[in-house]
């Protein structure tokens, strides 16, 4: 989600209710993936473009509020609310959500969705110079493995520690800030152990760079700069890190994620000499919409006009010039089921007319992670429909 000190208090307040009321080991061998596994884990490399790739991928879904938990100050009062008492370790169950199972993403398969993105916050999980925990790290494998055994396509980042509360543990933003030389290394060291970790899986297997990252309180040019000196970083070091990684696909994030931002000529995707790289924006448009209850309603022309416009502008900076795009979160949050439906079938119908991949955000709201079940049937149908390739104009019902 968007970072915590991009919030105002009261919106803060406003979606973390929301939030509570909707809201492995070494080696390419899944875990209880059976013939499914075998084949996915196959190590396969296919001889297609990053822009073909993500026009594959259908419908996305966030394993959100799981694996990228970690203890934090969620209300905002300069307090850890989310915690765990010392000696004891943070696990994924610590905002709420059970523990991920391979049903899960079975019933998601079943459901069309093609597309998972599995966040992970691994701040409460390594050292100071970013050692990762063994068991931390096998659990995110095996996490991996159960979507990677559908033949799902998986999105693999770094969560939170790029967040806006260094004073609970984040250390990307601050740190690249005041630290830059030391943090990069931190930052390499981090990705080089999931790099190894993961580096004889196929194609759908791919990794995003961070997650929500900007550099306020510098000026713009540089703060421009130096998300691009990450995303290079990154590239470079996947590329060097052996196995299958020197051509995987990698997912670049976007300055604050932010369409607007993004689409400014400042932010530069890396070189790669594999030309396999993705741009990912995350989409929260109005705000106040789609991650609280503070506005119910959506659907004006205004605020249609403002979608597709904000579309067209990835559109015309990425896509049209041969980058493909993932909208690697979006929700919609209002009381009014009518313009939740209108606003997710409006967003993924522009995403399927532009070639781009959309992954819904769910903190565990959405998907009931008991029973598999949507709570809201109409969303997952609404996605379909716009997925589906039908020339059609999209209304609110």
């Amino acid at each position: 989600m968007y970072p915590i000190k991009k919030i105002s208090a009261v919106l803060l307040s406003a979606a973390l209710s929301l939030a509570v009321l909707t809201s492995c080991g070494n080696g390419n061998t899944a875990q209880d993936g059976g013939s499914a596994a075998n084949s996915a884990v196959s190590g396969e490399m296919r001889s297609i473009t990053s822009m073909e790739l993500v026009k594959d991928m259908g419908l996305g879904w966030n394993l959100g509020n799981t694996l990228d938990v970690c203890q934090a100050d969620r209300d905002g009062d300069g307090k850890v609310n989310e915690h765990v008492e010392e000696g004891e370790k943070v696990d994924e169950t610590l905002w709420g959500n059970p523990k991920a199972t391979k049903e899960l993403f079975t019933a998601l398969k079943e459901d069309g969705i093609k597309s998972v993105r599995i966040p992970v916050t691994w701040r409460d999980h390594m050292d100071a110079d970013g050692n990762v925990d063994r068991d931390w790290l096998d659990r995110v494998h095996e996490v991996v493995d159960y979507a990677y055994s559908q033949d799902m396509y998986v999105l693999l980042n770094v969560h939170h520690d790029g967040g806006g509360d260094p004073q609970f543990g984040a250390w990307i933003i601050e740190g690249a800030k005041n630290d830059k030389e030391n943090t990069l290394k931190k930052y390499r060291n981090l990705w080089s152990q999931i790099a190894e970790e993961f580096k004889d899986y196929g194609d759908k297997l791919v990794f995003e760079s961070m997650n929500e990252v900007g550099f306020d309180g510098i000026s713009e040019n540089a703060a421009y700069d130096l998300l691009n000196e990450f995303n290079q970083e990154f590239v470079t070091l996947i590329r060097g890190s052996g196995g299958n990684n020197e051509t995987r696909h990698l997912l670049i994030a976007g300055y604050w994620t932010d369409i607007q931002k993004t689409c400014d000529g400042r932010f530069k995707m890396p070189d790669d000499p594999a030309e396999r790289c993705i741009v990912s924006v995350h989409y929260y448009t109005p705000w106040e919409f789609c991650t609280t209850n503070i506005h119910n309603t959506w659907g004006t022309d205004a605020e249609v006009k403002q979608m597709e416009n904000l579309y067209g502008m990835m559109k015309t900076n990425f896509v049209d010039k041969g980058i493909p795009v993932i909208i690697g979160e979006y929700a919609a949050s209002g009381n009014d089921k009518a313009s939740c439906v209108f606003f997710i079938e409006k967003m993924v119908k522009l995403c399927s007319d532009y070639g781009m991949a959309p992954f819904y955000w769910d903190n565990g709201g959405q998907v009931d992670r008991s029973i598999y079940e949507w709570r809201t049937p109409e969303y997952l149908e609404a996605m379909k429909r716009a997925s589906s390739g039908d020339d059609y104009e999209v209304t609110k019902k």
